[in-house]
This record gives structure tokens, sequence and C-alpha cells, in this order.
């Protein structure tokens, strides 16, 4: 069939990840001021997502077997409406309210039958509404997707339609928007990795190696009361906004970065919801992402998945803040002179190119090491708006693979900070209580600082 594209490998590793208890998708949510103009939104949709990254309107070829790569080839039936839902939240329309709704769709898995993704439009949230994104990770990473559903964002109330009469103006919002980075971005650039200047000679980089090898291979998960076999449903919460000066002075007070200072709060949440359940507090590991992209290019046509992983000992065994605070610069400046990145990204690679069975048994290995994700997205600095409306708060949520129980997102936008939880429904039911203990641990490193 004409058309057709094969999925990469690492596209095709977080396709074959989709288990019933952990779906690999991306979930975001932007927060917006009024009812969503949906007519407006849809147009913005097809010219800048649809029309752009052929991806949108393409689904898996369905004669893919196990000897015949899958394949991506335009959905017959593809519609826009398919894709767009028009939400009237309940009464009263709060956060409660929203965060229910968010939950219901958290285990729903695509109908592969049509492109994976979908975009619910939720009126009455508050005095406003929510835009509630869904995308399956085999479309793209999450700096990709994110930088999509930025790139239907504007620095002015109309700038959406100034392109209509104007469509070389469209370029600027639609390749790339100004200040997305991520967590990855903390490891350098992958290629500086390898310069004479980081690595000095083939022994450091062979004992870095060889450290890297011991840390995949031989690390594992402590006994805690956020491991366990996950269930169906999932929690979904989110911290309070926190003014991102504030967390920057913080910072500046230990010579310290923004990540290492909200890494240094989620640990302290991770290590006192420990404490709440009669655990003694330790060590919890998770996954960071790492960006493997140019981001001062504009997204490829295909986007496609350009990331790596590297594994980030949390330091939630540490009790006074200002301790953990060091620990976690500590731990992140190691990640960055290391080749950890270049290394599981080669993993990655390779066992998107195995046989089903092969992938089932490394992604089940390698997800056991860690609890979670967790991953930091920059936004945009200033306020943005969406088909006019404008965007008062954004946030994202990330999933999980294997029998992991618990994924975090902080995400930054018009100079504040939120983060997001999701969580194992049955494992960690009450993750109100990790929220709360990040607000308080934030607080703590403030006047720890003061």
């Amino acid at each position: 069939m004409s058309g057709r594209r094969p999925v990469g490998p690492v596209d095709t590793l977080w396709l074959r990840a989709d288990h019933p208890t952990n779906l690999m998708v991306i979930d975001s949510m932007l927060w917006v001021e009024g009812r969503v103009d949906v007519p407006r939104l849809e147009a913005v949709i097809q010219r800048r997502m649809i029309d752009r990254y052929p991806v949108f309107h393409q689904r898996l070829a369905p004669d893919s077997t196990l000897v015949l790569p899958n394949q991506w080839e335009d959905d017959p039936e593809f519609s826009l409406a398919h894709h767009i839902r028009v939400v009237e939240l309940d009464e009263p329309g709060d956060d409660a309210v929203l965060a229910a709704y968010v939950e219901s769709q958290m285990h729903l898995p695509f109908d592969r039958a049509h492109p994976l993704w979908e975009i619910h439009v939720l009126q009455g949230h508050r005095h406003g509404a929510a835009v509630f994104a869904r995308f399956h990770h085999a479309l793209a990473d999450g700096i990709a997707l994110v930088a999509v559903l930025l790139s239907l964002t504007d620095e002015e109330p109309d700038g959406d339609l100034v392109e209509i009469d104007h469509p070389e103006r469209a370029a600027i919002t639609r390749l790339s928007i100004p200040g997305l980075d991520s967590v990855g971005r903390l490891a350098g650039q992958a290629a500086s990795l390898v310069r004479p200047s980081v690595i000095r000679d083939a022994a450091v980089l062979t004992r870095q190696t060889l450290h890297v090898a011991d840390k995949l291979l031989l690390s594992s998960l402590p006994e805690s009361p956020l491991a366990g076999e996950p269930g169906i449903e999932k929690r979904a919460v989110w911290s309070q906004s926190h003014d991102l000066p504030q967390i920057k002075r913080i910072g500046r007070g230990s010579d310290a970065t923004v990540n290492d200072v909200l890494v240094a709060a989620v640990s302290g949440a991770i290590g006192d919801y420990a404490e709440s359940k009669g655990v003694p507090r330790h060590d919890i590991t998770t996954m960071v992402p790492v960006n493997m992209r140019d981001l001062t290019k504009p997204l490829p046509r295909e986007l496609g998945n350009r990331f790596a992983l590297a594994m980030l000992p949390l330091p939630s065994g540490i009790g006074p803040v200002q301790e953990r605070l060091a620990a976690s610069k500590a731990r992140m400046d190691a990640i960055k002179s290391s080749p950890e990145a270049m290394i599981t990204y080669g993993i990655i690679t390779a066992i998107g190119m195995t046989q089903r069975v092969v992938e089932d048994l490394m992604v089940a290995f390698f997800s056991s090491k860690a609890i979670g994700v967790t991953t930091n997205v920059k936004g945009p600095r200033t306020t943005r708006y969406v088909a006019g409306s404008r965007i008062t708060g954004a946030l994202g949520w990330v999933p999980g693979s294997g029998n992991q129980t618990l994924g975090v997102c902080i995400f930054s936008y018009d100079d504040t900070v939120r983060v997001g939880f999701k969580s194992d429904a049955t494992v960690l039911p009450d993750p109100e209580l990790l929220v709360s203990a990040f607000d308080a641990g934030l607080d703590e490193l403030a006047a720890a600082a003061r």
C-alpha cells in the first residue's frame, strides 16, 4: 500500500511496551481563562498539527506480523471529530472534578485502528476550561509531543487568526517553542559526552562505562510502600503553583540549579510518604529522560523518539533538607559527566530491533530498577494563548512501564512551576500525601535558604 512507512525501532519498543496496568501514554494539561472556542481550536490543530506531522492522521497498518515490522499508514476513516472530545464538567467543576475526569481516562487504551492520540476540551473548570491531551509514546518522545502541543499556542490572543492572512508567520510557532527544555539537557549535549574535554582518556571512559553497567545490571529497588504489583486504575494529582524566581533564589544559595531544588523537594516528599506508612526513609531510584534532540532545529515531520534514560537515585533517605539538596546536586552532576545516556540510548535502540518476547523481558528487567520516571519540562517563560484564550497553567503526567508505580512531571510555565504525580491506585492510592509533602518541602528549602 502506498504512503506506508516503517515504525522506527525505538518507537516500536514503546508501542509494544503497552500493558493494561501501564499504558505508554503521555498526558498533558493546559488551563485557560474562559470557555474554549472549539471550532477555532480545531482549526489550529488541523493547521499546526495534522497538516504538519503525518503521524497524527496515520494508524498502525493492520497487517503487521511478528515477521513484518510495524508500519504507519494513512487512516482511511480519519476525522478530526473522532479525536477531539468536548466535555462539560460536572458541578462544581473544581480541581477534584477535573482530577476525577483525568483519572477516568488514564487507563483507557487507544483504538489502534485509528491514530493514537486525542484531545479533550473540558469546559466549566472553575471560571474557565482545561485542554487535556493524550498521546501514545510511539508517536514521539515527551519533549517532541510537548513542543507539538505548545505549537498550538501563541504570544498574542489573535496569533492563530493572523496566520490565516499571513501564512509565512505560522512557521515560527509551528517549528519550535522558545524555552522548551527537559531534564535531559542537564546531562549535556549527547555529543559532548565523548569529547576529550569531558572524558580525558579511554581509561576514564572504560571506568565510567563499567560503573554504568553495574548500575543498570546489578541495582534493585528496596522494599517500599511505593513498590508493588500495579493495577489498571491510576491516580492523577498536582501541586500548587510555585514562584519560579523564589526557587532560583533557593538554588543560588547552594550553587544548585532549579532542577536540583525541585528534585530535592520530590525526594523529601517520597521519604516523608514512606515514613507516614511506618517504613524508614531510604533512597529510591527513578528514571530520568535525557533529550537527544538538537532543540535549536525544527522537529522532523516524522517526529519519533529521540531520548535516552538515566538512573537517578533520589536522596529520599536523607532527612536534613540542606543535605538532601546537596545530594540532589551531586547526583545530577554525576549524570552530566557520565556516558550513561549514550549507553542506554544504544540499549533502547537495540531492544526495539528484537522480537516481542525479548522486548517484554528486557523492558520488565530494566523497568524493575526504578520506581518510575521523573521528568522536568521548561515550558514558555511568558504568557501564551490558545485559540484566543489565555493559558493560566500547564502540567504533564508521565507513563510508566513494567511494574513501575509513580511518575513525576515538573512543569514550569510563565515564571511558575507545578509538579504532577501519576500513581498506581492499587499500590499508591493516596498521592495527595506526596503533594502536600512536596509543597511543604519547598517551603522548608526556602526557609533554610533564608
